[in-house]
């Protein structure tokens, strides 16, 4: 009777062992194949729209009105000392203002993929930071003067 009892303690022992073993390796392995698994999370903003001046013979012709969004990093976002959206819109004014190969009354030919690479670039390189992944284009319009309300 004693041998019996000592067998079932003993096999009772060795399922909870085991159990309690099993459930802490599961767990172990759940944890980091979630952890490894867990993608960045990334956020899409948009900015809000600017207005840019197209000059030519010395007076304005029209406006270029454009709409930019971007994707980045969540954390990296949150890690920022300033928001990238002041950033984008300034060097958006500056290259679109500045590009002497700009020919506002034609924009059909302008290269947008050109563009977005090279704002993400000066972007990058004015925050110091890879945060911002993508440059998308929400709205590219030139507005000539006389279409202008006044």
């Amino acid at each position: 009777m004693i041998k019996t009892v000592i067998i079932a303690l003993l096999s009772a022992a060795l399922t909870l062992g085991a159990s309690i073993g099993a459930g802490q390796l599961r767990a172990r392995q759940s944890g980091e194949a979630h952890h490894d698994a867990e993608p960045a999370k990334i956020e899409t903003r948009k900015t809000r729209v600017i207005n840019v001046p197209m000059i030519a013979e010395g007076r304005v012709q029209g406006y270029i009105v454009a709409q930019f969004s971007y994707t980045a990093d969540g954390a990296a976002l949150k890690a920022l000392p300033t928001p990238p959206d002041a950033y984008l819109l300034d060097e958006a004014f500056r290259l679109l203002y500045a590009d002497e190969k700009l020919d506002f009354r034609k924009l059909e030919k302008f290269d947008i993929a050109k563009m977005t690479a090279e704002l993400r670039k000066r972007v990058g390189e004015r925050m110091k930071s890879d945060a911002v992944r993508d440059i998308m284009v929400q709205e590219f319009n030139y507005v000539a003067m006389g279409d202008v309300r006044k």
